[in-house]
């Protein structure tokens, strides 16, 4: 498994490609890898409407992250499944750190 072909750095934090799955029974992040995308999977209890689940996504990374809310944001993807996320304020070193850490 390869976490790093999800991540990607930029000036302000980092960008992370996901796969989304929407109207789970629970909220999980990371929930898995998908190779085949090169995207972290993240389960989101909250439905595709009206914002509900890319609102819960922010939330959970930044969660997962320790970051504010304010410094997770959306940049690609907003109504799709396939999202880029970015994430400021955290180094690419760190980010692999923890997410490999939590799916190995």
């Amino acid at each position: 498994m390869n976490i790093g072909m999800a991540l990607a750095e930029n000036q302000s934090g980092v960008v992370i490609t996901l796969d989304v799955s929407a109207g789970s029974k629970k909220t999980v992040f990371p929930s898995g890898f998908n190779e085949w995308r090169k995207a972290l999977l993240c389960r989101i209890n909250a439905p595709p409407v009206e914002g509900k689940a890319n609102k819960e996504i922010i939330c959970a990374i930044s969660d997962f992250f320790s970051v504010p809310q304010s410094d997770v944001s959306i940049i690609k993807g907003a109504t799709s499944s396939q999202k880029r996320v970015l994430v400021k304020n955290i180094s690419l070193k760190d980010a692999s750190e923890l997410l490999t850490k939590i799916l190995s």
